[in-house]
């Protein structure tokens, strides 16, 4: 079975194609436009040297950068001073109401939420993606919408 042609490409091409959409991800996960940035820099700069053994690059960077942010949360849980306030995203008050609601979500809820609703994925690749049982990626789902429901009504 031979990968997409999307997923063969050299690396400039990579950066050039996943760049945007990972630091869009990274967004949602982190909160920070800065820490998003690092985030996916430190991703690209991690795969550039062993570009030629990744099978199927799009999946590893997308994991790569869940993994990633999920680090950065872990750092600010261990300095409190580190975590921003939320950035507004848009001048619309839902929209923004919205996100301030999304970044107070558990990490993992969080993460569940963006990667079902922004990046399209299902809840079973989901699962694997974060190594987590699909029951349990379901409850997150589940209590993450319970929250933002309640919180927005």
């Amino acid at each position: 079975m031979t990968a997409p042609a999307d997923e063969r490409i050299g690396f400039e091409d990579a950066y050039a194609v996943h760049r945007l959409p990972l630091l869009r991800l990274a967004l949602l996960l982190t909160g920070g436009r800065e820490q998003a940035e690092d985030v996916v820099q430190a991703v690209f700069t991690t795969a550039y040297s062993r570009w030629d053994d990744i099978e199927e690059p799009g999946p590893y960077l997308r994991r790569a950068v869940v993994n990633a942010s999920n680090d950065v949360h872990r750092r600010r849980a261990k300095d409190r001073r580190l975590t921003p306030a939320p950035e507004p995203v848009t001048a619309i008050p839902e929209v923004d109401e919205t996100w301030a609601v999304l970044v107070r979500l558990p990490v993992r809820q969080r993460t569940v939420v963006v990667l079902h609703f922004y990046e399209d994925q299902s809840l079973a690749d989901i699962a694997r993606l974060l190594g987590r049982p699909a029951a349990t990626v379901r409850s997150d789902l589940r209590r993450a919408l319970t929250t933002l429901r309640s919180e927005l009504s």
